[in-house]
């Protein structure tokens, strides 16, 4: 975010590396935070806490959670808290250009007043904060751009438009996923494999199989770990196997899917788990001792 910073002691900004050309800041602040001022992205937020005021297009908005804030590229805005306690957020800013390869030629959406509380929207924005982490891998974060711009163009009011589907290109694209999952994968790489643009891709894959290509990459890459969990492969290296990057990372990713942790779904199925020294640890299931 652009624009001068009054900061007191207590006031603080957690910034992200730019991936992909999106930047990703966490902060909180008391009392004026950001002068007026513009940029020439798309500025789009979840406040965590507290009340969030701003001027925008000639009135004071604020945003609470729950609420989705979306500040359209080069329109002037401030930011204030909007009580003693302060305010704490997340916003991403997306350049136009991406969300515009999602939609295809489209107007670029615009959310009246700045603050929305589409619940779509606000799902899309939340999942795509949390996956412009640095770990976050190319085709999670392609998928978080493309639920962004959706919801921002179903939020916005536009009439959806129905654009031929490509079901080949489509299948050519899980098929090689299926293949492949447990290496990396991109939407670059899906592109050249199907033959579709890599936009008009992962719009036509959500159509055909309910679900995004990255999701439908991680679901596999699950099964297959599950597989080899259940023949006694330690988690650690179930994880790197099957293309996790480590054993944290398969259980968010199985806790998601699941709603249960990789040991404890073994425990429950009644398998040996196979510890970090690759002995066998018991099963969680034991027999009641009678008394002595």
């Amino acid at each position: 975010m652009t624009g001068s910073t009054r900061q007191t002691r207590s006031d603080w900004i957690f910034r992200s590396e730019a991936t992909q050309g999106i930047e990703h800041i966490e902060a909180y602040f008391r009392g004026n935070a950001y002068s007026m001022h513009r940029h020439d992205t798309y500025a789009v937020g979840l406040t965590l806490a507290g009340v969030q005021c701003f001027h925008y297009r000639r009135s004071l908005r604020s945003s609470v959670p729950g609420q989705t804030m979306v500040l359209h590229p080069d329109e002037a805005h401030d930011g204030q808290a909007g009580t003693h306690e302060g305010f704490r957020y997340q916003m991403i800013y997306v350049q136009p250009a991406a969300i515009q390869a999602v939609l295809g030629g489209k107007p670029l959406p615009f959310i009246d007043g700045g603050v929305t509380t589409d619940p779509r929207l606000f799902d899309a924005t939340r999942a795509a904060l949390r996956r412009m982490r640095d770990d976050a891998e190319p085709l999670e974060r392609d998928d978080a751009i493309v639920d962004l711009a959706l919801a921002l163009d179903i939020a916005s009011g536009a009439r959806p438009t129905r654009k031929p589907a490509d079901f080949a290109a489509v299948q050519r694209a899980r098929e090689y996923l299926q293949d492949a999952c447990t290496g990396p994968v991109t939407l670059d790489t899906l592109a050249a494999v199907s033959g579709r643009d890599r936009w008009s891709l992962s719009r036509d894959f959500r159509t055909f199989y309910g679900t995004s290509p990255y999701r439908y990459l991680t679901m596999r890459r699950l099964e297959a770990a599950r597989t080899m969990m259940l023949r006694g492969v330690p988690l650690a290296d179930a994880a790197v196997a099957t293309g996790f990057s480590d054993q944290s990372h398969m259980t968010r990713h199985f806790r998601s899917a699941y709603g249960i942790s990789p040991a404890r779904w073994l425990a429950m199925t009644g398998q040996p788990r196979a510890d970090y020294g690759g002995r066998r640890a018991q099963s969680f299931k034991t027999a009641r001792r009678r008394p002595a």
